[in-house]
Protein backbone atom coordinates (compact mmCIF):
# COMPACT_ATOMS: atom_id res chain seq x y z
CA UNK A 1 0.00 0.00 0.00
CA UNK A 2 1.21 2.52 -1.05
CA UNK A 3 0.11 5.36 1.49
CA UNK A 4 2.35 4.00 4.06
CA UNK A 5 5.72 4.70 2.03
CA UNK A 6 3.78 8.57 1.12
CA UNK A 7 2.91 8.74 5.16
CA UNK A 8 6.70 7.97 5.84
CA UNK A 9 8.44 10.80 4.08
CA UNK A 10 5.77 13.07 5.32
CA UNK A 11 6.83 12.22 9.09
CA UNK A 12 10.41 12.70 7.96
CA UNK A 13 9.49 16.28 6.47
CA UNK A 14 8.23 17.26 9.73
CA UNK A 15 11.31 16.11 11.44
CA UNK A 16 13.93 17.88 9.41
CA UNK A 17 11.27 20.78 9.88
CA UNK A 18 11.01 20.34 14.13
CA UNK A 19 14.86 20.06 13.64
CA UNK A 20 15.27 23.62 11.99
CA UNK A 21 12.64 25.08 14.23
CA UNK A 22 14.30 23.70 17.53
CA UNK A 23 17.74 25.05 16.26
CA UNK A 24 16.14 28.70 15.78
CA UNK A 25 14.89 28.34 19.14
CA UNK A 26 18.20 27.42 20.79
CA UNK A 27 20.10 30.28 19.10
CA UNK A 28 17.19 32.72 19.95
CA UNK A 29 20.05 34.61 21.89
CA UNK A 30 23.26 34.04 19.74
CA UNK A 31 24.41 37.76 18.23
CA UNK A 32 23.35 38.21 14.96
CA UNK A 33 21.86 34.83 14.53
CA UNK A 34 19.54 34.18 10.98
CA UNK A 35 16.37 32.09 11.32
CA UNK A 36 16.01 29.60 8.89
CA UNK A 37 12.84 27.93 7.23
CA UNK A 38 12.39 24.08 6.28
CA UNK A 39 10.22 24.50 2.50
CA UNK A 40 8.93 20.82 0.75
CA UNK A 41 7.69 19.74 -2.61
CA UNK A 42 5.91 16.75 -3.61
CA UNK A 43 7.39 14.10 -4.85
CA UNK A 44 7.15 12.49 -8.26
CA UNK A 45 2.97 11.36 -9.59
CA UNK A 46 1.89 7.71 -10.83
CA UNK A 47 -0.52 8.76 -13.49
CA UNK A 48 -3.52 6.18 -13.83
CA UNK A 49 -4.57 8.75 -16.46
CA UNK A 50 -3.16 11.13 -18.14
CA UNK A 51 -5.01 14.59 -17.85
CA UNK A 52 -6.30 15.42 -21.45
CA UNK A 53 -6.76 12.11 -23.05
CA UNK A 54 -9.57 11.23 -25.22
CA UNK A 55 -12.02 9.44 -24.15
CA UNK A 56 -14.06 8.30 -26.95
CA UNK A 57 -13.85 8.37 -30.79
CA UNK A 58 -15.72 11.68 -30.79
CA UNK A 59 -12.72 13.58 -29.20
CA UNK A 60 -14.29 14.53 -25.83
CA UNK A 61 -11.35 15.09 -23.36
CA UNK A 62 -10.46 13.91 -20.02
CA UNK A 63 -10.98 16.64 -17.82
CA UNK A 64 -8.90 16.01 -14.75
CA UNK A 65 -6.97 12.42 -15.54
CA UNK A 66 -5.88 10.88 -12.48
CA UNK A 67 -2.46 11.06 -10.70
CA UNK A 68 -1.57 9.92 -7.06
CA UNK A 69 1.54 11.57 -5.50
CA UNK A 70 4.48 9.43 -3.75
CA UNK A 71 4.30 12.12 -1.09
CA UNK A 72 6.79 14.75 0.37
CA UNK A 73 10.63 15.97 -0.19
CA UNK A 74 12.75 18.81 1.53
CA UNK A 75 13.45 21.52 -1.16
CA UNK A 76 15.49 23.54 0.85
CA UNK A 77 16.20 25.30 4.04
CA UNK A 78 16.86 28.89 3.46
CA UNK A 79 18.29 31.53 5.35
CA UNK A 80 16.31 34.40 6.44
CA UNK A 81 18.22 37.31 6.85
CA UNK A 82 16.29 40.04 8.21
CA UNK A 83 17.82 42.29 10.95
CA UNK A 84 17.55 41.74 14.26
CA UNK A 85 16.62 44.43 16.86
CA UNK A 86 19.62 46.27 17.89
CA UNK A 87 20.69 46.12 21.55
CA UNK A 88 22.96 48.86 23.20
CA UNK A 89 25.71 47.21 24.93
CA UNK A 90 28.29 50.43 25.84
CA UNK A 91 31.13 48.41 24.98
CA UNK A 92 33.29 50.59 22.29
CA UNK A 93 34.45 47.59 20.63
CA UNK A 94 30.87 46.22 19.99
CA UNK A 95 29.94 46.98 16.16
CA UNK A 96 26.03 46.71 14.72
CA UNK A 97 25.36 46.76 11.22
CA UNK A 98 22.09 49.10 10.69
CA UNK A 99 21.32 47.94 7.10
CA UNK A 100 23.11 45.16 4.72
CA UNK A 101 26.58 44.03 4.50
CA UNK A 102 28.91 41.37 6.54
CA UNK A 103 32.47 41.85 8.19
CA UNK A 104 34.73 40.26 7.18
CA UNK A 105 37.16 38.16 9.09
CA UNK A 106 40.58 36.45 8.29
CA UNK A 107 40.31 32.58 9.23
CA UNK A 108 43.80 30.62 10.42
CA UNK A 109 43.97 28.97 7.12
CA UNK A 110 44.21 32.02 5.00
CA UNK A 111 40.45 32.24 3.91
CA UNK A 112 37.78 34.71 4.29
CA UNK A 113 34.85 34.53 6.25
CA UNK A 114 31.74 36.58 6.82
CA UNK A 115 29.91 37.70 10.11
CA UNK A 116 27.38 40.31 11.10
CA UNK A 117 28.54 39.53 14.91
CA UNK A 118 29.92 42.44 15.95
CA UNK A 119 30.46 41.45 19.23
CA UNK A 120 34.63 42.03 19.04
CA UNK A 121 37.27 42.54 21.33
CA UNK A 122 41.52 43.00 21.01
CA UNK A 123 44.15 40.65 21.26
CA UNK A 124 47.36 40.79 23.05
CA UNK A 125 48.56 42.68 20.07
CA UNK A 126 45.84 45.71 20.26
CA UNK A 127 44.33 43.92 16.99
CA UNK A 128 40.54 43.88 16.50
CA UNK A 129 39.13 40.21 16.98
CA UNK A 130 36.09 38.03 17.16
CA UNK A 131 35.42 36.12 20.07
CA UNK A 132 37.62 33.04 18.58
CA UNK A 133 40.39 35.48 18.08
CA UNK A 134 40.09 35.67 14.15
CA UNK A 135 41.18 38.71 12.78
CA UNK A 136 39.26 41.63 11.62
CA UNK A 137 39.42 42.84 7.96
CA UNK A 138 41.06 44.61 7.27
CA UNK A 139 43.10 44.67 10.06
CA UNK A 140 42.62 47.20 12.90
CA UNK A 141 45.51 47.72 15.80
CA UNK A 142 44.84 49.91 18.63
CA UNK A 143 47.94 51.35 20.38
CA UNK A 144 48.81 51.02 23.40
CA UNK A 145 47.89 53.27 26.01
CA UNK A 146 45.00 54.39 24.03
CA UNK A 147 42.31 55.96 26.32
CA UNK A 148 39.28 56.49 24.09
CA UNK A 149 38.23 54.90 20.57
CA UNK A 150 35.56 55.59 18.17
CA UNK A 151 34.33 54.16 15.36
CA UNK A 152 32.45 56.33 13.09
CA UNK A 153 28.91 54.99 11.00
CA UNK A 154 31.23 55.21 7.59
CA UNK A 155 34.13 52.85 9.39
CA UNK A 156 36.50 55.55 10.18
CA UNK A 157 38.79 54.13 13.71
CA UNK A 158 40.04 57.16 15.57
CA UNK A 159 41.83 57.27 18.50
CA UNK A 160 43.08 59.19 21.98
CA UNK A 161 45.69 58.91 23.76
CA UNK A 162 47.67 60.59 27.09
CA UNK A 163 50.63 61.51 24.75
CA UNK A 164 48.16 62.74 21.54
CA UNK A 165 44.66 63.53 22.87
CA UNK A 166 43.61 64.50 19.23
CA UNK A 167 42.02 62.07 17.58
CA UNK A 168 43.98 59.52 15.36
CA UNK A 169 42.58 57.59 12.68
CA UNK A 170 44.35 54.40 12.81
CA UNK A 171 42.04 52.23 9.90
CA UNK A 172 39.18 52.09 8.05
CA UNK A 173 36.28 49.32 8.54
CA UNK A 174 34.67 48.13 5.33
CA UNK A 175 31.67 45.67 4.87
CA UNK A 176 31.15 42.98 2.07
CA UNK A 177 27.58 42.54 0.41
CA UNK A 178 26.38 39.27 -1.76
CA UNK A 179 24.38 39.01 -4.79
CA UNK A 180 22.71 35.97 -3.06
CA UNK A 181 23.00 36.42 0.60
CA UNK A 182 20.93 32.97 0.71
CA UNK A 183 23.88 30.81 -0.79
CA UNK A 184 26.05 31.52 1.87
CA UNK A 185 27.42 28.37 3.44
CA UNK A 186 27.09 28.36 7.44
CA UNK A 187 30.51 27.22 9.39
CA UNK A 188 28.71 27.45 12.69
CA UNK A 189 30.22 30.39 15.28
CA UNK A 190 28.88 33.06 13.76
CA UNK A 191 30.62 32.54 10.46
CA UNK A 192 29.68 32.27 7.11
CA UNK A 193 31.68 31.42 3.53
CA UNK A 194 31.59 32.09 0.00
CA UNK A 195 29.90 29.73 -2.42
CA UNK A 196 29.23 29.46 -5.72
CA UNK A 197 25.73 30.62 -5.15
CA UNK A 198 26.51 33.49 -2.87
CA UNK A 199 28.45 34.70 -5.67
CA UNK A 200 31.82 36.50 -4.81
CA UNK A 201 31.70 39.54 -2.28
CA UNK A 202 31.76 43.14 -2.87
CA UNK A 203 33.70 45.29 -0.35
CA UNK A 204 32.73 48.75 0.23
CA UNK A 205 32.26 51.51 3.11
CA UNK A 206 29.75 51.50 5.18
CA UNK A 207 26.69 53.61 4.44
CA UNK A 208 27.65 53.77 0.64
CA UNK A 209 26.24 51.85 -2.25
CA UNK A 210 23.13 51.09 -0.16
CA UNK A 211 25.18 49.06 2.24
CA UNK A 212 24.79 49.28 5.99
CA UNK A 213 26.13 52.19 8.35
CA UNK A 214 27.91 50.84 11.55
CA UNK A 215 26.36 51.66 15.13
CA UNK A 216 29.21 51.59 17.74
CA UNK A 217 28.73 50.05 21.43
CA UNK A 218 25.60 48.13 19.86
CA UNK A 219 25.25 44.30 18.69
CA UNK A 220 22.64 43.22 16.75
CA UNK A 221 20.29 40.53 18.60
CA UNK A 222 19.13 37.09 16.90
CA UNK A 223 15.74 37.73 14.15
CA UNK A 224 14.19 34.43 15.59
CA UNK A 225 10.24 35.18 17.18
CA UNK A 226 9.69 32.93 19.49
CA UNK A 227 5.89 33.23 18.91
CA UNK A 228 6.33 31.85 15.63
CA UNK A 229 8.69 29.38 16.03
CA UNK A 230 6.44 27.90 18.52
CA UNK A 231 3.53 28.18 16.57
CA UNK A 232 5.29 26.50 13.84
CA UNK A 233 6.29 23.78 15.83
CA UNK A 234 2.99 22.91 16.94
CA UNK A 235 1.95 22.44 13.37
CA UNK A 236 4.95 20.55 12.84
CA UNK A 237 4.05 18.03 15.26
CA UNK A 238 0.28 17.97 14.42
CA UNK A 239 1.27 17.23 10.97
CA UNK A 240 3.63 14.30 12.47
CA UNK A 241 0.69 12.84 14.08
CA UNK A 242 -1.54 13.02 10.87
CA UNK A 243 1.25 11.23 9.43
CA UNK A 244 2.02 8.62 11.74
CA UNK A 245 -1.83 8.59 12.07
CA UNK A 246 -1.96 7.20 7.94
CA UNK A 247 0.20 5.02 8.72
CA UNK A 248 -1.36 2.89 11.64
CA UNK A 249 -4.98 3.78 9.12
CA UNK A 250 -3.21 1.82 6.31
CA UNK A 251 -1.60 -0.68 8.42
CA UNK A 252 -5.34 -1.70 9.65
CA UNK A 253 -6.36 -1.61 6.26
CA UNK A 254 -3.96 -4.25 5.48
CA UNK A 255 -4.78 -6.02 8.43
CA UNK A 256 -8.46 -6.40 7.62
CA UNK A 257 -7.43 -7.97 3.92
CA UNK A 258 -5.38 -10.38 4.95
CA UNK A 259 -7.85 -11.70 7.66
CA UNK A 260 -10.46 -11.93 4.06
CA UNK A 261 -10.66 -15.97 3.41
CA UNK A 262 -10.73 -17.30 0.15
Amino acid sequence: MQALRTAATGMSAQQLNVEVISNNIANMNTVAFKRQSAEFQDLLYQTLEQPGVQSSDQGNIVPTGVQVGAGVKTGSVYRISTQGTLTRTDNKFDLAINGSGYFQVLMPAGDAAYTRAGNFAINDQGQLVTQDGYLLQPAITIPAGAMDVTISKAGQVEVTTSASPAPTIVGNLQLSTFMNEGGLSAQGGNLLKETAASGPPTTVVPGTNGVGTLVQGYTEASNVDPVSEITALIVAQRAYEMNSKVISTADAMLGVANQVKP
